[in-house]
């Protein structure tokens, strides 16, 4: 049951801050990949929120924004209970 909850928010809450920004300019999945050096499967992963970007190496981040041309703030996801300031 907790595991239907789950999947049921994660739906609610739509794609992720990364795929909106690929999506923006016109990339691929593999494009970003390439063009950023972080792993396809990371990629599809964050995206998939399968793997939690917020946690990810800076990096890995910085290089992501790099190519997407925004701060590395704009990837980071908004977890569910914070508010905004």
């Amino acid at each position: 049951m907790a595991k239907l909850v789950a999947e049921r928010i994660e739906q609610a809450r739509g794609e992720t801050r990364l795929a909106a920004m690929r999506k923006r300019l016109g990339l691929s999945q593999r494009e970003l990949a390439h063009r950023s050096g972080v792993s396809l499967r990371s990629i599809q992963m964050y995206e998939q929120r399968n793997k939690d970007i917020n946690r990810a190496q800076a990096c890995s981040v910085a290089a992501l924004s790099r190519v997407l041309h925004c701060a590395m703030e704009d990837l980071l996801e908004v977890e569910l209970g914070e508010s905004a300031i």
